[in-house]
């Protein structure tokens, strides 16, 4: 042996040196050439780190991490380093010691030794360099010890087994003994070099992890860590122990928070155009419907914004990464059939499993354990490769989310009014939901485009190797797939925009219900409306009928089409020529690359529809961030004043001077409003300039609460100034509010302000505005909602000339005449233009319409007025409409739906509590099936049974056939085998009916599952709306219905398909080789037990995925309603951070749970890879008995069943974690229910109440079981036909009384009888549409065009007349949803309700507190003569509406203080008297 060697040195590149197949291969007792270990061996990892070292380095100079001292572990590899550097010089040095001695010595001995040591010493220096750069484990220089260790294994046993021979043959003398005890050296050295490239170094100076309390430790673990994904093992290990909670999270990564990915996205100019007019609106000015947009087949290519280009910018190197594994992965696939394959020519012997059976007497035993351990390392290679290209794909994925869901809010606070009419509050948030998820989903997938195609050439390529022609046959049935597929793609983006447009509807109509629940309780709306949703909701499920029978023809062709491809090929191959042998080499060589084409040709059609979802959503999403912006020059900075101002406004010229009060008044829809909102900026400009100097404060009408603290509300985002503080609070007279509140101004403002009342919510609003401590204040009407007292003690304290606003520019928009006189400049608006201007008593001396204005409104005596003058709070206006013009760009008024958000606090209380359920309950499975029908049920999974029965058999019939006796080079039968083939397999083809079976009773289930979460809903009462945050509601009938809807019938087909081949795979296994059975049982264990320990840690991490997400939606939901309150103040850049800080706290959740999905699956996947080696090593020790065919099957099962238990773990994970969507749709049917709507014998009368007569005993409710009563022992008896008023001061009770009244809220004590029918024995239903209200605060809105007209047919003509001829049309009105419409609108609209319901009870809570002073007048005779013989309780603010009435009802705090009639009221000198004498009435 070493003389041949020796020779061999002679002539190193000598093709003898690498070509002895005898003494590699054809022997029983293996080894390489020592010309090939001395060269290819040694060549190899100096190669690979030489090629890979200039890359390297560039990346590491541009990827900067901070610097890490030296370390222990640093140190250790650097000096290992250096020894390997010495020992090659070593060997060097000897060999030319050798030379100077006359040995006869090969050049490549000279040459390996030195290039070795170069390489060394380049591994040495960048060991250094990677600590410099701070890397704490290094890919490449683990992969360089690891491939020098493999290759240098070779020459160590090699090396063995020569000194053993020459032992043997008695010549020790030959072996070198330096040489041998250098290489032993150095391969120990290897070997601790490897293990030491495992560890990982500590964090580089000043890197965020040092800093983080909880950071990831995905940046500090070691490589082999990351390719395992060892490093979330942690993680996991707390949440099988324990429920998991927030702080048991990681920090986001740096690279993955929305700071660092938005801007990524933003900063392209592609993405949308700000300043283009918006593309939302027809030339007429009517907006486009989005389904029009979404089926445009062009669009204009010119200066077009394109989501795609910005979105490829951003995150195409991530893509282009990605794709970089699954090339790699796409070639491992195919090295298990290649390993199978038998190919034996003259030239070149090639042996495989078949060949080790076929000729066992030529293959020597080795071969097949080298094929095995050759098949376990490619697929262990192979499953490492795919989760990492997996990890990428979600990585990418969930930043391309928080991209999108960062761009979508931040153009929302920036778009015009005109443009955010285009687009409603559910149809914005179903962006950030629906869409981006969309979007999240495809990145995982998209790779399969190219990915596909690529591996059916490759598969077709090795087909036709092993079949030759015939293969053509199978390439015509996949062609003729193509055309099928794309008619399916075609129509199922047709239903996606149908679909989208039918969720758009029911989410916004939800929407509407949800933020007016009240009025709908009131008026008994409930079943009303859920028809209406009802029929939204079924035109969407025949749409989802539709794709379901569509996905059904789709899934029967890439179930068939391989099956099909198959049959075409074997049946050709057959037929064509009789000595065509099928044996079990071709055919099961064959089908393995079947099975490897079937993959492509299922996902092909997936990632097709996939595909066009996204392309919907983008355009959606194209369509809203191409709005128009807001332009910021519409106001300029240095003074305020407005000069030839163009907007809805005409002819606007004035200019205010610095510190000045200015009072704008005029009637409703003069542009009061609208001119508040040119000044802010919120109107287009159309011609003109507006300027105003300093920063600027703005109060809305209608007061905007963020759910927050009350103090945090006041701050809005300043730092605390406490002494400062205390004078705002004090100014708005907030002090007794804080002493009333459980927390004082630390209390909690619930969702949609549950725990203040109108006035304190303005009162904050206020506050908000003057702590900000601004140069230029915009009041629009701030004092609507509050008391008379209350009203004056803030105009002295804050607006007016001694307040705290004193020197500042203060614009107040009023209709409250006794203000007027302390105002320095006075505006009155009469249609969007300024008529008069000029101070209080320049304006009376003029006598135009203000003076007009004034004699017919002010009270009737003068001496009152003038009392008024001196400083006492008179009467209060309300937000008015802005003029609309059809030429001009009109203002959008703030939202009347107001949707807050509950904090994080409550939040991670909530997620706190998740830990009591840690498992989905096997009952939630069962009412899912309930849902769907159990014989419906049962018959699926009988149908899915018999669909893999068949399969099975028909590929058991295929291992039959290869084992037909060959004779005379032909198989007998083989007509008949083809036969029973094809229709085996055309069997498991019409049994894809299950797929019809399951759609239909998923939507079955859908159906039923909305339709009860709508009826338990709409039956809770309303301290549950109060409790329960919108978000939480809307997320439920959005993001959860969805769920049902589309992805649980989905999973439970992957989830059984998985299953049954999992079972299937096992037996055929366990058939072909029994020796199995003594490896299955144990694998089976450790497959459990990382499923259930993966499941308790994934659906915690699920949970708080979801917990998590709803603030997200209800923040934006919030923003949306405050975007001009957010802009006047200048706030938006804390918002957005408030934004990303809630995305990022979401993603904090979702990013362990994508990892523990990769966790997962690399450990199940090495199940399956035991599994593949196991039956292959059995079938190699049992060739001798096993018959080819068999053989063949088992091994083609054993290398799909990776794919299977994969799937089938992660399908069972994802539809226990699914599954939680039907549980939180369930449980609102446990919740706390209202009485019954109507009861099933009642026995009221058809006419109730005939006179209307009211009598209250000992009544008393509270609001929650845990608190006080809110009213207590009020006693009072009204007579049919009084009027009544009822007043008192901010939360005195006046509208907890009317709730009680109409059983909003039960009482708690005593009871209310009306015509002395006690009306907590009635039916709900029966009682209150029996009593008609105008509420305080109206929702369900209704376009102003339409009321205007209304109006005028209400208060002018005869109602009793007109009531038949408008009840249709105004029944079809109340139906309409709309934002653009202001308060005072709402108020009338519900007037015109009342008028129609004519019962005779009228509940009026604070109906006119929102109107100008003529409307009210107009109101209050129209309430007088329609409602003469009605009884009327009236909550009032305005005492002059009340004073003719009978009586008058007194409350404080919660008790009745005084009641009788105005006049002895009055006499009385107590509270009422003080009221009025504020209201200047007496």
């Amino acid at each position: 042996m070493d003389r041949l060697g020796f020779d061999e040195m002679k002539h190193p590149f000598v093709l003898s040196c690498f070509q002895d197949w005898n003494r590699t291969w054809q022997t029983h007792n293996p080894d390489l050439t020592p010309c090939f270990q001395n060269t290819v061996l040694v060549w190899i990892p100096c190669l690979y780190l030489w090629l890979f070292a200039p890359f390297y380095i560039l990346y590491l100079k541009r990827n900067d991490r901070g610097y890490i001292c030296m370390t222990h572990l640093n140190r250790a590899k650097t000096v290992i380093g250096f020894t390997l550097w010495l020992i090659c010089w070593a060997d060097v040095f000897y060999s030319f010691w050798e030379r100077s001695h006359g040995a006869a010595i090969a050049p490549v001995y000279l040459v390996s030794p030195t290039m070795l040591g170069v390489t060394m010493l380049l591994a040495t220096f960048l060991i250094q360099y990677e600590r410099m750069k701070g890397v704490q484990s290094s890919g490449v220089m683990l992969n360089f010890w690891l491939i020098a260790i493999v290759c240098a294994t070779v020459t160590f046993r090699s090396k063995i087994l020569h000194a053993l021979n020459e032992v043997n043959m008695n010549f020790p003398a030959s072996v070198n003994v330096f040489k041998y005890t250098t290489f032993y050296i150095y391969y120990t050295m290897l070997l601790i070099s490897l293990i030491l490239a495992c560890l990982s170094d500590q964090p580089p100076l000043f890197s965020q992890a040092v800093k983080d309390s909880n950071p990831c430790p995905e940046s500090g673990a070691s490589f082999l860590s990351r390719i395992t994904f060892w490093w979330i093992t942690g993680l996991m290990v707390t949440g099988y122990k324990r429920p998991l909670e927030e702080k048991d999270l990681w920090s986001l990564n740096t690279e993955d928070k929305s700071q660092r990915v938005v801007p990524q996205l933003v900063r392209h100019k592609t993405l949308y155009s700000p300043k283009r007019a918006a593309r939302g609106e027809k030339k007429d000015g009517q907006p486009i419907e989005e389904s029009e947009i979404l089926l445009a087949k062009t669009l204009q290519k010119t200066g077009e914004p394109s989501l795609f280009c910005a979105l490829c910018r951003t995150f195409g190197p991530y893509f282009l990464v990605s794709s970089l594994y699954k090339i790699i992965h796409d070639i491992l696939m195919f090295v298990g059939p290649e390993i199978l394959r038998y190919e034996y020519t003259a030239s070149e012997s090639s042996f495989s499993f078949f060949h080790v059976r076929l000729f066992p007497s030529v293959a020597p035993t080795w071969h097949g354990y080298f094929y095995t351990t050759l098949l376990f390392v490619c697929t262990c290679v192979q499953t490492l490769i795919l989760q990492k290209y997996f990890h990428v794909c979600f990585v990418t994925g969930m930043r391309l989310r928080t991209a999108i869901v960062g761009a979508v809010y931040r153009k929302a606070l920036v778009i015009t009014n005109a443009a955010r009419r285009t687009s409603t509050v559910g149809e914005i948030v179903n962006l950030m939901s629906v869409d981006a998820q969309r979007f999240m989903d495809l990145i995982t997938y998209i790779n399969m485009i190219w990915s596909a195609p690529l591996q059916v050439i490759l598969a077709l390529y090795f087909l036709w190797q092993n079949l030759g022609p015939s293969v053509l046959a199978g390439v015509a049935v996949m062609v003729l797939m193509v055309p099928v597929n794309a008619v399916i793609a075609m129509k199922t983006k047709t239903y996606q925009v149908a679909q989208m447009k039918s969720k758009d509807n029911r989410i916004k109509l939800m929407n509407e219900v949800l933020n007016g629940i009240k009025v709908l309780k009131l008026y008994a709306w409930e079943l009303a409306f859920k028809d209406k949703v009802s029929a939204i909701r079924e035109s969407e499920l025949r749409v989802l009928k539709k794709t379901a029978y569509l996905g059904a023809v789709s899934t029967f062709t890439w179930v068939c089409a391989p099956f099909l491809v198959a049959l075409s090929t074997f049946a050709v191959y057959v037929l064509m020529d009789e000595h065509n042998i099928l044996d079990a080499q071709k055919a099961f060589v064959s089908l393995a690359l079947f099975n490897i084409l079937r993959f492509p040709l299922n996902m092909l059609p997936m990632v097709i529809s996939s595909m066009v979802q996204a392309s919907v959503s983008m355009k959606r999403l194209r369509v809203f961030l191409s709005h128009e912006e807001l332009d910021e020059d519409n106001v300029e900075r240095p003074a305020i004043t407005a000069c030839d101002a163009s907007l809805c406004l005409f002819r606007i010229h004035v200019r205010i001077p610095e510190g000045a009060l200015v009072a704008v008044v005029g009637h409703v829809g003069s542009g009061k409003s609208s001119l508040l909102s040119a000044l802010l900026g919120e109107m287009q400009k159309q011609e003109g300039s507006v300027s105003i100097k300093g920063s600027v404060a703005y109060v809305p009408q209608q007061a905007w609460i963020q759910n927050a603290t009350l103090k945090d509300n006041i701050l809005f985002g300043r730092d605390a100034k406490d002494s400062w503080y205390q004078k705002v609070v004090e100014a708005c007279a907030l002090l007794p509010d804080l002493e009333i509140l459980p927390g004082g101004d630390l209390t909690e403002i619930g969702e949609k302000g549950v725990n203040l009342s109108g006035g304190q919510k303005q009162r904050v609003s206020v506050a908000r505005a003057i702590y900000c401590n601004c140069a230029v204040y915009l009041l629009d009407d701030p004092l609507s909602a509050v008391d008379a007292h209350v009203g004056k003690h803030i105009f002295e304290k804050v607006i007016g000339p001694q307040g705290l606003l004193q020197g500042r520019t203060r614009v107040l928009v009023t209709h409250g005449l006794s203000f007027l006189p302390q105002a320095d400049l006075i505006l009155v608006m009469v249609d969007g233009e300024i008529t008069e201007m000029g101070s209080y008593t320049e304006l009376l001396g003029r006598q135009g319409a203000f003076a007009e204005f004034l004699r017919t409104y002010t009270n009737t005596e003068q001496e009152e007025v003038e009392e008024s003058v001196g400083g006492e709070a008179g009467l209060l206006i309300s937000e008015l409409l802005s003029c609309f013009h059809a030429k001009l760009n009109p203002m959008m008024l703030r939202p009347q739906r107001r949707l807050t958000r509950p904090t994080l606090a409550g939040y991670e209380s909530a997620i706190s509590m998740l830990g009591c359920e840690i498992t989905v309950k096997l009952s939630v499975f069962w009412e899912y099936m309930k849902a769907i029908g159990l014989p419906l049920s049962i018959f699926s999974i009988f149908l899915f049974f018999c669909h893999h029965l068949s399969s099975l058999g028909s590929n058991y019939w295929l291992s039959l056939w290869t084992d037909d006796p060959v004779i005379n080079n032909t198989q007998p039968n083989r007509e008949m085998r083809l036969g029973v083939y094809g229709a085996l397999g055309l069997t498991q083809g019409d049994l894809t009916d299950i797929h019809v079976v399951l759609s239909v009773g998923g939507i079955l289930a859908s159906r039923y599952l909305h339709q009860t979460m709508l009826y338990n809903v709409l039956r809770s009462p309303m301290s549950f709306f109060e409790r329960t945050p919108s978000g939480n509601l809307v997320n439920r009938f959005a993001k959860e219905t969805d769920t049902i809807d589309s992805v649980i019938p989905s999973i439970i087909k992957m989830f059984m398909g998985s299953m049954f081949n999992v079972l299937g795979s096992c037996a055929v296994i366990l058939i072909a080789t029994p020796l199995v059975a003594i490896i299955i049982p144990p694998l089976g264990l450790l497959y459990f037990f990382v499923q259930r320990f993966y499941v308790a840690s994934s659906r915690q991490l699920k949970r708080l995925e979801s917990v998590s997400r709803s603030p997200v939606y209800t923040h934006f939901n919030e923003t949306l309603l405050g975007t001009s309150v957010i802009r006047a103040f200048g706030e938006q850049q804390r918002f957005i951070r408030e934004s990303d800080g809630r995305v990022d706290h979401n993603q904090k959740a979702y990013f362990p749970s994508i990892v523990a999905n990769r966790w997962l699956a690399v450990r199940l996947e090495f199940v399956g890879n035991c599994i593949v080696a196991f039956a292959a090593l059995f079938a190699v020790m049992a060739r001798d008995s096993l018959s080819p065919g068999i053989m063949g099957l088992s091994i083609s099962y054993a290398l799909q069943v990776t794919t299977y238990l994969n799937w089938l773990v992660r399908m069972s994970s994802e539809l226990e974690t699914n599954i939680v969507a039907v549980e939180k749709v369930k449980e609102y049917g446990d919740t706390e229910k209202e009485a019954e709507w109507r009861l099933e014998h009642s026995t009221l009368p058809a006419g109730w109440p005939t006179t209307g007569h009211i009598e209250i005993r000992n009544f008393g409710l509270r609001y929650r079981e845990d608190l006080e009563l809110a009213i207590s022992d009020i006693s009072v008896n009204i007579e049919g036909g009084e009027k009544v008023g009822i007043v008192g001061r901010t939360g005195a009770g006046k509208s907890s009384l009317t709730l009680g009244l109409f059983r909003i809220i039960e009482a708690a004590q005593g009871e209310i009888c009306v015509d002395g029918v006690n009306i907590a024995e009635l039916g709900l239903h029966e009682l209150r549409s029996r009593i008609t209200i105008i509420p305080q605060v109206p929702h369900l809105n209704t376009p102003k065009q339409c009321w205007g007209k209304l109006l005028l047919k209400v208060m002018h003509y005869n109602i009793s007349l007109l009531r038949k001829k408008v009840t249709n049309y105004i029944t079809k009105l109340l139906f309409m949803g709309s934002n653009v419409l202001c308060y005072f609108c709402n108020g009338i609209k519900y007037l015109a309700r009342a008028l129609l319901r004519k019962t005779k009870i009228l509940v009026l809570d604070e109906a006119t507190a929102a109107v100008d002073l003529e409307t009210d007048n107009l109101i209050q005779s129209t309430i007088r003569t329609q409602f003469e013989d009605c009884t009327v309780l009236t909550i009032a603010h305005r005492l002059n509406t009340i004073m003719d009435y009978t009586r008058v009802l007194v409350l404080d705090k919660g008790q009745m203080a005084e009641f009788d009639s105005p006049s002895n009221l009055t006499a009385k000198k107590g509270i009422f008297y003080k009221m009025a004498k504020d209201s200047g009435l007496v």
